[in-house]
């Protein structure tokens, strides 16, 4: 049985085609400049050379359509025919209160989704189009929506609620989300096998840490609380999102730079963050980089990065009575191994006993923290893309 997981952006698709008897990836690549000129679908195989294509992708159809074409080509495909895919799983930012678990895609749960945009304008809209699109592409073919968000579900009300009147709960919705659920779900539960317990009687903090940024509690297997919010502007510093900021500041910058709240928002999500505060870059390799050539805003940037995903595991260790283990994931966490070192560093208080050596690891499973450590950390490669075909055929199969 072949599952085959799609994750879009608004000008990008990511995909991956998995063979659910072995969970062995197939095939998997990206399509990047959707609505522009000069589109790319890079198509991976493992053990094989990538195929490149350079068509225009007006929408995400036609990269749809590309990716058809990719996967069961004579020469380079790894199906014979589209028959071969069982179903579809695609990845969703946020239901809302209208979706809190996997669901079957339909037209109702689709034209449900679009409600859901200001959520995640950055993200939903590119992901709507993506379903309508596999409708035209796959016809006939089921496909499952599965949220972000849902393992968040279990966040206590005493957690997710905001102290502003009680109506605006009621009338818009407005509570804590959490994102970057799929991804704090698998290493969670990544985290408890490797320490050989079971995760019901665990304390766990997953740090996923990218472009986008996000830290769980996750106690005795429920997530009870996450940095993102309403939305995931919410919570750390990313990229280019600011984080956490006094809410004021929106409307002082509105009256100050003669901006609308809109245009300071956009600020808030395309052009702040790391970029924002360093002017080098939005990406932690750059910033890395220049702080270590004497460069004070890219120094300022990474400590602030740094000081809040500290501050972060500090409060979520109170909010659980303590804690068993720090997981690292994400394309940073995964990564950067100075960062996870500067995080963990003087936590010897959280029962942190910190091995340099064996943090000098990158993308691969590995403790680093030394023997009989209170608290074990750990690097985990997070795999998104197998959760969603795991629930995609546990919903097809309920």
């Amino acid at each position: 049985m072949k599952v085959l997981v799609i994750n879009c952006g608004s000008s990008s698709l990511k995909y991956q085609l998995i063979d659910m008897e072995n969970e062995n990836v197939l095939a998997n690549g990206v399509a990047e400049r959707i609505g522009m000129s000069e589109g790319v679908l890079t198509h991976k195989q493992p053990g094989k050379d990538n195929v490149v294509f350079n068509e225009d992708m007006p929408t995400h159809k036609e990269a749809l359509q590309i990716l058809v074409k990719a996967l069961i080509d004579e020469n380079y495909g790894v199906i014979k025919s589209l028959d071969e895919i069982s179903s579809i799983g695609h990845r969703i930012t946020t239901g809302g209160e209208k979706y809190n678990t996997s669901i079957k895609a339909d037209d109702e749960i689709i034209k449900g989704l679009e409600s859901c945009a200001e959520l995640a304008p950055l993200h939903i809209p590119g992901q709507v189009m993506g379903l309508l699109g596999c409708k035209e592409v796959f016809p006939g073919k089921e496909m499952v929506c599965v949220f972000d968000t849902s393992f968040h579900r279990t966040i206590p009300k005493e957690a997710y609620m905001y102290p502003i009147p009680y109506e605006y709960y009621e009338k818009y919705g407005i509570r804590k989300y959490g994102f970057h659920g799929i991804s704090h779900q698998y290493v969670s539960a990544k985290a408890a096998k490797m320490l050989g317990k079971d995760i019901e009687d665990l304390k766990i903090i997953v740090c996923h840490l990218g472009n986008g940024a996000s830290v769980s509690a996750v106690k005795n297997g429920r997530c009870i609380e996450n940095s993102m919010g309403f939305t995931p502007l919410d919570g750390l510093e990313m990229g280019t999102r600011s984080g956490s900021i006094d809410p004021s500041i929106i409307p002082f910058l509105c009256e100050k730079e003669n901006k609308s709240p809109k245009e300071v928002e956009d600020i808030l999500n395309k052009e702040s963050g790391l970029l924002g505060v360093s002017g080098v870059s939005s990406d932690c390799r750059d910033i890395t980089s220049a702080k270590n050539e004497g460069n004070e805003r890219a120094k300022l940037a990474y400590d602030i990065f740094v000081y809040r995903v500290k501050t972060t595991i500090g409060a979520y260790t109170a909010a659980m009575n303590g804690v068993d283990a720090i997981a690292f994931t994400g394309g940073i966490g995964e990564n950067a191994c100075d960062i996870r070192e500067a995080i963990l560093t003087d936590m010897e208080f959280f029962g942190v006993d910190f091995d340099e050596k064996a943090n000098d690891v990158r993308g691969k499973d590995t403790i680093i923290t030394k023997e009989g450590s209170k608290t074990t950390c750990m690097v985990i490669p997070t795999n998104e893309e197998l959760m969603i075909a795991k629930e995609t055929m546990e919903i097809l199969n309920s």
